[in-house]
């Protein structure tokens, strides 16, 4: 891996989520991009699953391009965390807009997840 970043694309149509994956360093970093609901929740799990089977050491989910998060895509990332404990992989959250913040410090999830406030921040975890 040493030779730079490597990114995959999931291509997705207008008002879909898109999601890109990245591997930097030892972390892999999955950002999806869009409003996480009910009606694409199951992307988003079905790819934090093949994140989390190609990592052994850190996920990072980067939420810098989610402006609105329902209770489906919380449930996913609570899945997700499970997952990611049990494989002894280190879970990170980062970049989270206040609305999606508000939503996990509402159901106090803030205090379950490790939330930082960037990629850089996540390194040092």
């Amino acid at each position: 891996m040493g030779f730079g970043p490597h990114i995959e694309r999931h291509e997705m149509t207008p008002g879909e989520l898109n999601i890109t994956t990245e591997t930097l360093d030892e972390m892999l970093i999955v950002r999806p991009t869009g409003e996480v609901d009910l009606g694409c929740a199951t992307l988003l799990q079905e790819n934090l699953a093949t994140a989390l089977a190609g990592t052994t050491n850190k996920l990072i989910i980067d939420l810098v391009g989610v402006p609105y998060m329902d209770s489906s895509g919380v449930a996913t990332l609570v899945e997700a965390m499970q997952v990611a404990r049990r494989n002894n992989i280190n879970l990170l959250l980062c970049n989270m807009q206040d609305r999606v913040r508000s939503i996990f410090e509402i159901a106090r999830l803030d205090t379950v997840f490790v939330i930082v406030d960037d990629i850089d921040a996540a390194r040092g975890v």
